[in-house]
């Protein structure tokens, strides 16, 4: 999450170095512990919550649970782990319905931190879930709020209440009851109240949010921060706990390239939980808040939970049955590859995806230069295809390729380099699909597997010790790709035929979860 991304960087360099020791001394957890608090500070949390934090972690480190450890330094990631999700608010709190429909959610907090968008995020969210729900345009000061509050509606799919034009016309209270009044006349479940905001706190603000609040009795106070205000987010915070006394937080612009202090201040100063996140423009960047997830997120530890989740929710269970058979059976085509391009679209952006894989904070670089609307010109080079071409690859000679290439307005070597990642992608799952453990591209051989090979082959492989061939150029290509699966090199890139722009390979192999979650995606899980 790009939030996080210095922050990340910065603990991971300092659990580096203690990964290097074999026992920790007082001076190697002071040494450590100065590090966090540097880096924190500089992510602009709030001093009093580094200071506490700091001084949790120091006293846990210097305790007996370390110093008894067979891994120390293991040991106090998984402190500064603890820690993080303690002062991200501990548990998941999930909203909290009224037994007698409709529930009203009120949203609260500063003009421009998002409120009106993030209220059609929720409405779509809560649509999915089988709820009804209403969002009333209470906001009728800033200039085309009830305009942009009707539009986002209508993207989202749900209803709207707005009687008045806004543009400081109108009275908000009476609204916010007029609308509770009109869900509960027209069986709407739910109720979301967008309420107006101020550049900055002030008594007039307080006071319409507080009359707003005493005239629906709302079940849900969201407090809706800008995740990239940085120290400020603790003032504004605290004026809003003062001044209408919020029960839950809602994160936006968690996307942003800011340092991410607000998230990690705003739910230890309040003693309010942090309930939702907001993770970019689209109106489906939006998913409840787990603060045990979010610290494995900056801990660059990974999020594998709710990429399995995203993934439940984009992949058809049948499909994934069928492919896993066309997989077993050697009949995976370009067709079936189109269909799983496409749903894996559906899940939402590669990027963030990825970047909930374990250690992807070592491949930034490489996703900040990855192109998005490479998946789409792939899709395009394979609809340029003929349904027969779709089915068999083998069809595709160098005219067939040429008249492709033309179709989809890209170049022959494009075209080829598809169809070798097609290749190589079957390659992988099919070894899958069989139970094996195969080589993931662009991330090096799996240490301790031999992705099928039998060990007869591996222990031949090594018995040669390299290419002996008399071509440098071609020895030193030969030898690079030593003890990957089968003796051959694998190009760096993804199974679905996105490169990741290059780069050095990480060292580790996938973790059990990652490839938990692969079988998943065939229907093994």
């Amino acid at each position: 999450m790009a939030t996080f991304g210095n922050l990340s960087d910065r603990l991971a360099d300092t659990f580096k170095n203690l990964r290097k020791k074999g026992s920790l001394s007082a001076s190697d957890v002071d040494g450590t512990v100065r590090e966090i608090r540097r880096a924190l500070l500089e992510a602009d949390v709030a001093f009093d919550v580094v200071k506490d934090f700091t001084g949790r972690v120091r006293e846990r480190a210097l305790g007996d649970e370390v110093n008894k450890a067979l891994n120390p330094a293991q040991q106090v990631v998984q402190i500064v782990n603890e820690e993080l999700v303690g002062i991200l608010g501990g548990q998941q709190r999930r909203l909290e319905f009224a037994k007698t429909p409709p529930t009203v959610i009120m949203l609260a907090g500063l003009q421009g931190a998002g409120k009106t968008t993030l209220a059609g995020k929720l409405a779509k969210w809560l649509a999915k879930d089988g709820h009804t729900p209403l969002l009333v345009a209470a906001d009728l000061q800033r200039p085309n709020a009830v305009t942009q509050l009707s539009v986002v509606a209508e993207q989202a799919g749900v209803a709207v209440f707005a009687p008045e034009p806004g543009n400081g016309v109108g009275n908000p209270v009476k609204v916010a009851k007029d609308g509770v009044a009109y869900a509960r006349s027209r069986q709407y479940d739910t109720v979301i109240v967008d309420t107006a905001g101020r550049l900055g706190v002030d008594a007039e603000l307080m006071k319409q949010a507080a009359n707003i609040r005493k005239a629906v009795d709302p079940d849900e106070v969201l407090f809706v921060i800008d995740a990239m205000i940085g120290q400020d987010a603790v003032n504004t915070a605290k004026a809003f706990q003062d001044g209408v006394d919020f029960t839950g937080v809602v994160l936006s612009k968690l996307d942003g390239d800011a340092r991410g202090g607000a998230a990690l201040s705003v739910a230890s100063v309040t003693g309010r939980p942090i309930i939702f996140a907001s993770t970019g423009e689209g109106l489906d960047d939006f998913e409840p808040f787990h603060p045990d997830r979010m610290a494995s997120r900056i801990l660059d530890l990974g999020d594998i939970l709710t990429l399995i989740e995203q993934a439940q929710q984009a992949f058809d269970e049948e499909e994934a049955r069928k492919v896993a058979e066309k997989f077993a059976t050697d009949t995976f085509t370009l067709e079936d590859f189109l269909k799983q391009m496409q749903q894996l679209r559906n899940m939402g952006s590669i990027k963030k995806m990825i970047g909930m894989l374990p250690g992807a904070g070592a491949m930034r670089e490489q996703l900040d230069s990855f192109d998005e609307r490479e998946i789409v010109r792939t899709e395009a080079i394979i609809q340029s295809m003929t349904p027969a071409e779709r089915r068999n690859a083998k069809l595709l000679n160098g005219s067939r390729r040429l008249r492709i290439a033309r179709g989809a307005g890209t170049t022959v070597t494009e075209v080829n380099q598809l169809v070798q990642r097609f290749e190589q992608a079957a390659k992988m799952m099919k070894t899958v699909a069989r139970g094996g453990v195969p080589q993931m591209p662009g991330m090096g051989p799996i240490p301790g597997a031999h992705g099928g090979a039998s060990r007869k082959q591996v222990a031949k492989s090594k018995k040669k010790g390299g290419s002996r061939s008399g071509n440098p150029a071609k020895r030193a290509a030969e030898n690079s790709g030593a003890g990957a699966t089968g003796g051959g090199t694998v190009p760096a890139g993804t199974g679905f035929g996105l490169g990741l722009g290059g780069g050095a390979p990480a060292k580790d192999g996938p973790s059990e979860d990652e490839l938990a979650a692969l079988q998943k995606f065939l229907g093994r899980g």
